[in-house]
């Protein structure tokens, strides 16, 4: 029997569980949600500017942990969306 992980998979804040091949983002500009993503995502160029915006915006300061994108979760999941990996 296998299980299938969904391409992104929202998580609670309390959950450090994090599967291989996998990371965490947080995003929101204000309320910010837990996002576990593959790492294959990081080889997308439209994912690779979200990466860079969020570079200039918190520098390489992540006080949550994972990465931030300071973007609404909407637009974060209309570009994900459009990934084929």
């Amino acid at each position: 029997m296998a299980i299938r992980v969904p391409r992104i998979m929202k998580k609670s804040s309390t959950s450090l569980d994090v599967p291989k091949g996998y990371f965490v983002v947080y995003v929101g500009e204000k309320q910010r949600k837990r996002f576990v993503i593959p790492i294959s995502y990081l080889s997308q160029p439209s994912f690779q500017d979200l990466l860079s915006q969020a570079e200039e915006e918190f520098g390489f300061y992540h006080p949550m942990g994972g990465v931030t994108i300071p973007y609404s979760e909407g637009i974060f999941i209309g570009i994900t969306s459009q990934f084929r990996i």
